[in-house]
């Protein structure tokens, strides 16, 4: 399998890194996510410990070292980000998460957005302090000839001592797409550094990504997937390949850059702890925290159609060139944070941290300049320019300040509350206050525990989201402020695996993009109520998990939702020869049927659109997932259902969901 890619084999061998991440669903609200694990039962092994950093102060935010067996086979379908996921159904390629209150924060760099699944966030950056170093290697692999896929990936986790470690992954994925014209590869590496001292404290990583996209536009004519035989004059059978798409020659080309580095200078004192009746040894108890954050990210995005008789039928507008399209825009941003914290537990009155800070950042974007486009030689008309057109690069400084206070210590009750405010430029006025609370209590010889959560943002309006200037599309905005405020909570039953989850948000002047895929401010208010049931039930090796998500949108011309989506996987899980731990069974995603936003192409975003309903179809995959020792590996049989019950599988508007085909994939694991 890895003769397939001898480059990044060697690679691999050279840094001796590799190290499946799990699937992972994104947690609940749009901002920065932390990974969580999908409906674990097992307990991973104990290799040391993880953590995930808070961007802002750098505080570390537990997280795991995750080597499960359940659901391994779902990072090979798109659908594993969410129970409603809209995508132009290849692996790797752009999507939207539909279960609302799972979207991330929108990007400074609205390509980014469509892509999040497949690439590494600060959110997901993971440090490790392991006993031993970590080296796994994960090759998935599936398809023909004419659409294969494979995913190569790792982690590398080390520690050079008690104080120090070192970590670097490794992301690539190629996959042709089983329809024409959506083939999509992504290359992502990155390095992690940390040291953890007595006074001080460092930790940093780079990340890189690199991914292109073709693009086709979705199938010419739904009834290709939906009734065949009345485009073939009576044959019903037809291959996804031949299938004509409404784009051949466009694709997207997105990469960037992140480089994060955070420090800290701990003052204390030295105090006695008891090791045992007889030893003691001298501890060092930190009373403040004097923090620098540093955050660099950079993009560019390039989009290129070669085919102009197919552009002038895909785009009202062109406004540069008629017979090509060549998309250029950029952007980097550089912030700085200095801070002060007092630390929790230093003393036992001490029972919080609070925390002051100010964060300084600089914006440079940059994009077609008009004046440097000359007018193709064609005898196809262009569209005029508009009037009162914006520089092509566009510059600005802007100054946050805040303060956080919060309690992670103890089992009764644990709290973070955070408020930050704008004090210049686009940001000047802007309010961003979050926080929840949680608490875990015995009952029934068991923990039940109980959070809740809540926030408040008056946000400017991202600057592209603003002014943008490309071949098809221009716009010059002047919107005011989003405000939402949002209350939810969440109860962990584990006696009967039970989790429920719900929420509410109000949302103002929300910024989306309208049928035109154009961006459009309603000035009103939208109300998003959401609910979401996670039941677990065994018996003997009898598992069925489940899923079931409720969702309301009071516009759903502005925000439209499916209003039921469900997980459902039913499986048998037992170890056989007392060494291969098995899991064989059938899952299913499902949602209701509703007017799906459509993909625009050449911006990578969503749209809203009143001509087609998706949705009310099932995808389902039965699998073998298996575990011997260090070796995890799976066969997959995706869309196992497909054209029993209906033939209409589509994931967005003429876009539809890949049709059956057989998966594998391995992970093996080289811990010293």
């Amino acid at each position: 399998m890895i003769k397939r890619f001898p480059v990044f084999a060697a690679a691999m061998a050279a840094i001796a890194c590799a190290f499946p991440q799990s699937i992972q669903r994104e947690g609940n609200g749009r901002q920065p996510q932390q990974p969580t694990s999908q409906k674990q039962e097992e307990k991973p092994e104990k290799q040391g410990s993880a953590w995930t950093l808070d961007p802002t102060l750098g505080t570390h935010i537990p997280s795991t070292i995750d080597t499960l067996t359940y659901n391994y086979q779902r990072q090979t379908i798109p659908s594993m980000i969410s129970d409603a996921y809209a995508s132009q159904g290849n692996l790797g390629g752009e999507g939207i998460n539909m279960v609302f209150f799972e979207r991330p924060v929108t990007s400074k760099f609205l390509f980014d957005d469509a892509i999040t699944p497949w690439i590494q966030t600060i959110g997901k950056q993971k440090f490790y302090n392991v006993y031993v170093p970590t080296t796994l290697l994960s090759y998935n692999f599936g398809g023909s000839k004419q659409n294969a896929q494979n995913r190569l990936r790792g982690i590398f986790a080390g520690n050079v001592n008690r104080r120090i470690g070192i970590g670097a992954h490794i992301d690539y994925l190629h996959s042709k797409g089983c329809y024409e014209n959506q083939a999509a590869k992504n290359f992502n590496f990155g390095l992690s550094f940390y040291y953890l001292g007595d006074r001080y404290e460092g930790q940093a990583f780079f990340n890189h990504f690199n991914t292109t996209i073709k693009a086709n536009g979705g199938i010419t004519d739904d009834l290709y997937i939906l009734d065949p035989a009345q485009l073939q004059g009576g044959d019903d059978k037809i291959e996804a390949k031949s299938i004509p798409t409404r784009l051949s020659a466009a694709q997207n080309r997105l990469n960037g850059s992140q480089f994060y580095m955070n420090h800290a200078y701990k003052i204390g004192f030295w105090e006695d702890e008891q090791v045992n009746d007889t030893l003691t040894r001298k501890k060092y108890v930190p009373v403040t925290k004097i923090i620098y954050s540093m955050d660099f990210k950079s993009g560019h995005h390039e989009f290129k159609n070669r085919n102009g008789e197919q552009g002038r039928e895909f785009w009202q507008e062109a406004y540069f060139n008629a017979d090509r399209t060549d998309d250029n825009t950029r952007y980097w941003t550089l912030s700085n944070t200095v801070g002060i914290s007092m630390v929790e537990g230093f003393r036992k009155w001490a029972k919080f941290a609070i925390a002051a800070y100010a964060t300084y950042e600089h914006r440079h974007y940059e994009q077609a300049d008009p004046e440097k486009y000359v007018a193709s030689e064609s005898e196809h008309e262009l569209t005029p320019l508009p009037e009162g057109l914006f520089p092509p690069v566009a510059k600005s400084h802007l100054i946050w300040v805040g303060g956080r206070i919060s309690k992670q210590k103890g089992t009764a009750i644990r709290y973070n509350a955070d408020a930050k405010f704008g004090l210049l430029g686009a940001v000047t006025g802007d309010i961003d206050i979050n926080g929840d609370i949680s608490t875990r209590f015995r009952m029934l010889g068991d923990t039940v525990s109980i959070r809740a959560y809540g926030w408040f943002k008056n946000s400017a309006t991202t600057y592209l989201l603003q002014k943008y200037i490309s071949n098809h599309f221009i716009w010059n905005n002047s919107f005011g402020k989003t405000r939402s405020f949002r209350v939810g909570g969440e109860l962990v039953i584990p006696w009967t695996k039970t989790k429920l989850r719900a929420g509410v948000e109000n949302l103002q002047n929300y910024v989306y993009f309208d049928e035109s895929s154009k961006p459009a401010q309603y000035g009103g208010n939208v109300q998003v109520f959401s609910a979401t049931l996670d039941q677990k039930l065994r018996f003997g090796i009898w598992n069925w998990n489940n899923t079931i998500t409720y969702q309301t949108s009071s516009n759903s011309d502005v925000i439209p939702l499916p209003a039921l989506s469900i997980y459902s996987n039913m499986f048998l899980h037992f170890r056989a020869f007392r060494v291969l731990d098995l899991q064989i069974g059938i899952d299913c995603d499902w949602y209701s049927r509703y007017y799906g936003l459509q993909l625009q192409p050449a911006t990578m975003t969503f749209h809203t659109q009143k001509d087609v309903k998706v949705g009310n179809y099932a995808f389902c995959n039965a699998y073998v997932t298996a575990r011997l020792y260090k070796v995890r590996f799976y066969v997959l049989w995706s869309h196992v259902n497909q054209g029993l019950f209906s033939k209409d599988y589509f994931s967005m508007p003429h876009y539809p969901v890949n049709p059956r085909r057989l998966m594998l994939g391995v992970s093996v694991d080289f811990a010293d």
